[in-house]
């Protein structure tokens, strides 16, 4: 049962293109899960292409078609459009062939994140992991995976800028409300917390960060500065 999703003006923004890659990342890892929110989506993106068939026609600059082509060819070659046989191929495994890092038992990897490039798990503190997501190139973001042990506390912080999470395995609490598997949370400057990881199970999510992660404490600070949170 899903209880927190994300707000309508998030989903608008995904279905108009105007999220970030990272952020956009995450909204649509959340829909791989939620049948309602994929639906509120298809809605706004058939909404949008009717307004755009009503639209009246401009004319076209005639050096568009050579500008975008030219756009095109200087791709790097990962982004540029693929044949259906390409196409399927590059649906049957992930990009430079690496494996995805480990996850709990039973659990199974999002639809959304199964071709990201997706790094090894990294200590960050007793019972406590952290993995990159790589962006494509030439794209910046900062995505990551916190896989965080059983009773364990994230450090007491606030935000500068939006932070989107997407809980993927277990549950965590941090004073505002209880977050479980599917469910999906946003914060900014507003939120000052500290997520507390259920005594009874170890915790995985996905997020991206626009912004800072400011830590209370100075060592939380400087650790969070070396690992670019």
């Amino acid at each position: 049962m899903i209880h927190h999703h994300p707000a309508a003006e998030l989903l608008i923004d995904l279905a108009s293109g105007r999220l970030s890659w990272g952020m956009a990342l995450i909204v649509r890892t959340h829909l791989d899960g939620c049948a309602d929110c994929r639906e509120q989506v298809r809605m706004l993106e058939a909404v949008g292409g009717n307004l755009l068939n009503d639209a009246t026609p401009a004319p076209l600059d005639p050096q568009a078609l050579v500008r975008t082509l030219t756009a095109i060819d200087a791709l790097h070659p990962a982004h540029r459009p693929a044949s259906r046989s390409t196409a399927a191929s590059a649906h049957a495994r992930r990009p430079l062939g690496s494996p995805l890092p480990s996850l709990p038992d039973g659990m199974q990897w999002p639809r959304s994140l199964r071709h990201c490039r997706i790094g090894p798990w990294r200590w960050l503190g007793p019972g406590m992991r952290m993995s990159r997501i790589r962006p494509p190139a030439g794209v910046t973001a900062n995505t990551f995976l916190l896989r965080i042990g059983a009773g364990r506390p994230l450090a007491m912080h606030s935000h500068r800028g939006i932070e989107l999470t997407q809980i993927l395995y277990g549950h965590f609490n941090d004073g505002r409300a209880t977050f479980g598997p599917g469910d999906f949370d946003a914060t900014d400057a507003q939120i000052h917390h500290q997520p507390v990881v259920d005594s009874e199970g170890e915790c995985l999510c996905v997020a991206a960060v626009d912004g800072r992660i400011v830590f209370d404490g100075a060592i939380a600070r400087t650790f969070g500065r070396m690992i670019g949170l």
